[in-house]
């Protein structure tokens, strides 16, 4: 078998299991198990394929057709230009998030602040406002071992000096003082607990640390909020990503919870992705 026989077998075989993009993942696909890019597929198609990467392109191919998500195969997955390392008990990086950091860069207006990320998952929030803000101190909380193991990782990987707490947020918010940080940044689990078995087979391989929001989707918002707001500066910021349909009711927590000027931000689709707020109480 050549290079374009392969290609096209693996196209037509994520094409009969449903994959939603099945050209697209098999040239993702080629780069993880062949180092090839899409140029290099075009120009080498006659040349013939190795046995042994064929064997591991099946075995991909396979997985793939059940489901899994083709990050946690190739084990790599990129975020505003930078690569990280992801694979099972990690949530994998959304462009959805791009929101919310985008919306944490226009809230700080220079680059000596004080930043934690709560629910770092693979740290791909704490990385990216570290590299925009270099002179700020971020700190990155992740409860998963798993998922901290990824983020210390991903931290190293793209020379991000992040400091990161292995802990439950509710067990480490006492290590802080009062009036601590400029800003808080979360993507927390915000999916009602029963509509996680509804979700897409992908999903289904994700960790449920890291999707289940309680019973309404909100148990992360209010706990953060309760516990987390004390610990910002008088005029500080806090900045959530959130679900479709969930920035009224996080809008008035925030609210009662003495901030002020709250801002829905939109997604490419005019979803509301990410809402911030300024702290005074």
């Amino acid at each position: 078998m050549n290079i374009k026989e392969a290609f096209n077998f693996t196209k037509q075989q994520l094409l009969k299991a449903g994959v939603e993009d099945p050209a697209f993942d098999t040239i993702y696909l080629f780069e993880h198990v062949f180092s090839m890019t899409r140029t290099d597929i075009t120009v080498r198609a006659t040349e013939a394929v190795d046995n042994n990467k064929l064997d591991i392109l099946k075995e991909c191919i396979k997985r793939r057709s059940l489901g899994e998500p083709i990050q946690y195969i190739t084990k790599k997955w990129y975020f505003m230009d930078n690569a990280y390392k992801v694979g099972e008990g990690v949530l994998i990086p959304r462009d959805d998030t791009e929101v919310l950091v985008n919306a944490c860069k226009k809230l700080l207006c220079d680059d000596d602040k004080t930043i934690v990320d709560l629910c770092s998952g693979s740290g791909i929030i704490a990385v990216t406002l570290k590299k925009i803000f270099k002179k700020s101190t971020v700190y990155a909380v992740e409860k998963s071992d798993i998922a901290y193991s990824y983020l210390q990782d991903n931290c190293k990987d793209n020379d991000a000096d992040v400091k990161t707490i292995h802990a439950d947020l509710y067990d480490c918010v006492n290590d802080f003082a009062d009036s601590f940080f400029d800003l808080i940044v979360s993507n927390p689990p915000y999916i009602i607990t029963d509509e996680i078995p509804t979700l897409q087979k992908e999903v289904q391989f994700e960790p449920l640390l890291a999707l289940d929001g309680g019973k309404d989707g909100y148990d992360f918002y209010r706990g953060i909020i309760n516990e987390w707001s004390k610990k910002l500066k008088h005029s500080g910021h806090i900045a959530f990503e959130i679900g479709e349909g969930q920035f009224s009711y996080i809008s008035s927590l925030l609210c009662n919870a003495g901030f002020c000027d709250i801002q829905g931000h939109l997604d490419l689709s005019s979803t509301v992705r990410a809402i911030t707020a300024q702290y005074k109480p």
